[in-house]
């Protein structure tokens, strides 16, 4: 068995210039592509794209609907927690302090008081 020969650069030029020419003659062998073969296989690219393009919006949609719902409930929450809060600090504020009366009141209710005697006195 012969031992490796380093390729010198003139064969290694004749290698690539036959691998060129194998492959050109592999493209001219080639039969041409038929106008109805190449009309279906550009309808099915056609069918193809629009059902991925329908798809992606039917995916974009339901992302949409999802962040929506998400949005919606976020609200909702929020409102819940804020009335809850609400009715926190109304439970832990004061009652209001009672009315002062006026002047004129405490007389009214010192006439009150009077007449109702002098009403069982009589009686």
């Amino acid at each position: 068995m012969a031992g490796f020969k380093i390729p010198s650069f003139d064969d290694r030029i004749a290698a690539a210039r036959a691998a060129k020419e194998r492959a050109l003659a592999k493209l001219r062998d080639k039969p041409a592509v038929d106008a109805d073969v190449a009309a279906a296989r550009l309808a099915a690219a056609q069918v193809k794209m629009a059902a991925a393009t329908r798809k992606a919006a039917e995916r974009r949609a339901a992302i949409a609907e999802a962040k929506a719902a998400r949005e919606q409930a976020r609200t909702e929450a929020q409102a819940e927690a804020d009335a809850a809060a609400e009715r926190a600090a109304a439970a832990r504020r004061p009652a209001p302090p009672p009315s002062v009366p006026t002047a004129a009141e405490l007389k009214a209710a010192r006439d009150a008081r009077y007449a109702a005697r002098k009403a069982r006195q009589r009686g």
